[in-house]
């Protein structure tokens, strides 16, 4: 890739015949500032490594089973847990 600069890449493109395109430098300027704005705003995001990612999933993943094997444990001791039984209603009306 060549280090040219913008006037010698324009020229090259376009000719020395040919116009400068209206209001190029502050098109320019405005996508630099843009570029730039973008990048401070992805250096100021908090990054989750993948061990922290790991370890949330982990967690969650276990509080889930701790609560299927509640949730197991109290039907089998015949516990009902949304007490359905004293509301039952027809699942079509």
């Amino acid at each position: 890739m060549y280090n040219d600069s913008l006037d010698t890449l324009l020229l090259r493109h376009y000719g020395s015949g040919a116009a400068t395109p209206p209001d190029l430098e502050q098109r320019i300027i405005a996508s630099v500032r843009q570029e730039a704005a973008q990048r401070r705003q992805q250096r100021n995001m908090p990054r989750v490594n993948r061990r922290r990612a790991v370890q949330i999933v982990a967690v969650g993943s276990a509080g889930l089973g701790i609560l299927a094997a509640a949730l197991d444990g109290f039907q089998m001791l015949g516990v009902s847990v949304t007490n359905n039984e004293n509301n039952q209603q027809p699942a079509f009306q």
